[in-house]
């Protein structure tokens, strides 16, 4: 096994019931959780999240979620995703940054209704609720 690490980026979403703070905070931590197990990542890894929310959904950072994750020293950011008309509702996506393994695969993750936007990615992902 090889200990040169590359910088990757790495997508995902999920999608939250209703704007209520338990479930955006919920919906973000298992996006992070699904996603670090996803990568075998440890929050020492992750340089740093952007997180984006839709318009719909305002009773909670998506960072809260991630710091309950365990990314507690990493450098965070939410941001409001653009409204285009028809876009998936009460969605929480994230990019993230981090060292891995080089040659290892990145796997992008998207849970719940967020399987639409990326079929081909979700597809993929073999842990955590997909629908």
């Amino acid at each position: 096994m090889s200990d040169v690490h590359e910088l990757k980026a790495i997508r995902g979403a999920i999608t939250v019931e209703a704007d209520e703070r338990e479930l955006v905070i919920a919906a973000a931590k298992e996006l992070t959780e699904t996603l670090l197990a996803e990568n075998g990542l440890s929050a020492d890894d992750v340089v740093s999240a952007i997180y984006t929310s839709t318009v719909d959904l305002t009773s909670a950072f998506p960072a809260m979620g991630a710091r309950e994750a365990g990314l507690v020293n990493t450098a965070l950011l939410c941001a409001q995703e653009i409204p285009v008309p028809g876009s998936q509702p009460r969605c929480i996506r994230v990019l993230v940054h981090a060292y891995m393994q080089a040659g290892r695969p990145v796997r992008h993750v998207y849970l719940k209704d967020a399987v639409n936007l990326r079929p081909d990615w979700a597809s993929a992902v073999t842990g955590g609720e997909k629908s």
